[in-house]
């Protein structure tokens, strides 16, 4: 008996595997297919560019100088661009103080005068300078006084959000038709003078190599791209992190000496403008920076960010970026999918699945910037998709002895949402019907005329309240019937269906109504995007609640008011009126309803006299940013 019983046990474990196990490979493939065709593109960019600018800070870099022209040093100078003339008295200062090599990040193709004949007998005379033009798009020319060998392009390939996440360094079908960008030129420059030259790559014989250190080039596939132009040679930018960067100085501290000049000695120096007027910058996410705006970084400090990676790579053993090869990233994914497959039948429990998937989340994300810190870029967001909805979505596939409890609780809304329209509809006109029976205020012969038309009224009520009922489930939590017909959309703003609350309950032939004279009424704009529907009901509800009881309660009754207003981080949804108002002490459904919204809002209900006769109603509850329940 007991074989049988072990091959029962283990057939059903079985076969609940097999259940949760389809669905979770269907996830998988959905996952992998979508990143296949480029859907996973932005949020494996937002990932990497979040991991970046969440790295330590590291020191300043200081085999580098940035010498950025400001808005200042274009106020002192009268005009943008430059004059050659104070280009050229630059550039003779800078080279007083003996860089290894200086590199000008500005289009100099044109003359600027005065000065010009001045500025090219200075680009022939300094031989460690390097200029720049443009070679893709709007071509620009190099500065004519320049040889081919001292000139780098200076072109950034973006991606389609507009971000820069690549530095291309290589340009070129054939080696005699090679350019170089001007961050590469920098680099083999300053590099040189430590003996170490530029050579094709030993792993990969297309990639570039400073003696043992080899830069992996951006495939049109790699990390989070998919069919990317890969042209050129490209590296991915591992950005520096920190908020100083690298040393800047400007045209007007060279002028006036405010630097040290061994900042300069020895050092890469890159001239560029830092002026926000002439907008020569670039968008990245990567890297924290406030100039020239949040998100925003110079052109000149992106080649100083390319030319830091390659030498702090050569020199220091800086991690450069790699990514992994499309099986290893694949079967990355895959094994994440499996173990949010494995994860809610290991853990069995709701509560404890959730605990599990936050701690494995954690971990999956804490890796992934692990190894970012230490050069590879893997997909993270494509496996903590199918980890989540792996492990959250085939929960409810182990929750089989919490399908009662589900059902009674389902049960149980029903009922509750019945006798509120009911409470709020029907029994208001039989509590109006017996109100007139009680007091015999009506003469015999107007007295039932009045009951038929208030029988006729229930009837209608009841009927309306039974075809409501009959709509969809769903149907009926996004909306809000208020008799006769009227079904609210809850999905509209609050403060607009409360308006309509108002003005679809103070047609409802209440006594008390017929003697209001004076109708205030103000709904300021709410924000209710943390309310859910069951609570945008409740205030609706309330404030239906409310005015029936100004209806049938308020005796002699001229003037109502009713508010919903913001202070103080709190709403605030008033109904005061001058009546008679309620004697009895004693609590009704309505008012417990009221009670127990209050309480699900986290804010306060009250109903007091107010002087000299008058009710007030009010409901407040605090904004908060999260749901409250």
């Amino acid at each position: 008996m007991t074989q049988p019983g072990i091959w029962k046990r283990i057939k059903d474990e079985i076969a609940l595997w097999r259940i949760g196990a389809l669905p979770g490979i269907a996830v998988m493939a959905l996952v992998i297919i979508l990143r296949l065709i480029g859907s996973m593109q932005s949020l494996e960019w937002l990932a990497f560019d979040s991991f970046l600018s969440l790295r330590p800070s590291e020191p300043i870099e200081e085999r580098i100088l940035i010498v950025g022209i400001n808005e200042d040093d274009i106020r002192s100078v009268g005009s943008y661009s430059i004059p050659d003339r104070e280009i050229a008295v630059m550039l003779r200062k800078l080279q007083s103080l003996e860089p290894r090599i200086i590199g000008i990040d500005i289009f100099q193709n044109l003359p600027v005068e005065p000065g010009y004949r001045e500025l090219v007998s200075t680009l022939k005379g300094i031989k460690n300078l390097i200029g720049i033009e443009k070679i893709l798009y709007d071509k620009i020319d190099p500065p004519p006084a320049l040889p081919p060998e001292k000139v780098g392009f200076a072109d950034k390939i973006t991606d389609f959000d507009g971000n820069l996440r690549r530095s291309l360094l290589l340009l070129g079908s054939t080696p005699q038709s090679y350019k170089l960008s001007l961050t590469l030129c920098l680099a083999q420059a300053y590099l040189a003078h430590e003996g170490i030259s530029l050579e094709n790559g030993i792993r990969d014989r297309a990639a570039l190599r400073f003696g043992n250190t080899e830069l992996p080039r951006v495939l049109s596939n790699s990390g989070g791209y998919v069919r990317t132009d890969a042209s050129g040679f490209q590296v991915l930018l591992n950005f520096r992190s920190g908020r100083e960067r690298f040393r800047t100085i400007t045209l007007g501290d060279l002028k006036t000496g405010n630097f040290d000049p061994n900042w300069i000695r020895d050092r890469i120096v890159i001239i560029g403008i830092t002026a926000p007027s002439v907008k020569d910058f670039v968008t990245t996410s990567a890297i924290t920076s406030t100039k020239p705006a949040s998100g925003q970084v110079y052109g000149v400090e992106i080649q100083a960010h390319a030319v830091s990676q390659i030498i702090s790579a050569v020199l220091d053993s800086r991690p450069l970026l790699n990514t992994w090869s499309d099986p290893w990233e694949y079967l990355w994914i895959i094994s994440w999918g499996m173990f949010g497959i494995a994860l809610p039948r290991l853990t069995k429990y709701p509560f404890r699945n959730f605990i599990a998937v936050g701690i494995a989340t954690t971990s999956l994300i804490f890796m992934s910037y692990l190894l970012l810190i230490w050069g590879w870029w893997v997909p993270v967001m494509p496996a903590m998709l199918v980890l989540a909805f792996n492990s959250l979505g085939l929960t409810a596939l182990y929750e089989y002895d919490q399908a009662l409890q589900s059902k009674i609780k389902a049960r149980q809304a029903i009922i509750e949402r019945t006798f509120e329209t009911i409470h709020n509809g029907p029994l208001q006109t039989l509590a109006k019907t017996l109100k007139y029976i009680r007091e015999q205020t009506l003469p015999p012969n107007e007295l039932l005329p009045e009951l038929e038309k208030e029988l006729e009224n229930l009837n209608d009520e009841l009927r309306g309240v039974y075809g409501y009922l009959q709509q969809e489930p769903l149907t009926q939590d996004n909306n809000l019937y208020l008799g006769r017909g009227i079904e609210l959309n809850m999905q509209d703003p609050i403060h607009e269906i409360l308006y309509q609350v108002y003005s679809h309950t103070l047609e409802r032939d209440f006594p008390s109504f017929k003697t209001i004279k004076v109708k205030v009424r103000s709904f300021d704009p709410i924000d209710d995007r943390n309310l859910s529907i069951e609570q945008k009901q409740g205030l609706c509800r309330f404030l239906e609640e409310a005015l029936c009881n100004v209806g049938r309660h308020a005796v002699e009754v001229t003037r109502l008011e009713v508010t919903c207003y913001y202070k103080e981080g709190c709403y605030t949804l008033s109904i005061i009126d001058n009546g008679v108002g309620i004697k009895s002490s004693k609590e009704g459904r309505g008012t417990q309803q009221m009670r127990n919204l209050a309480q699900k809002l986290k804010g306060k209900f009250s109903r007091s006299t107010v002087s000299p006769h008058g009710t007030l109603c009010e409901l407040s509850w605090p904004a908060s940013r999260f749901r409250l329940w």
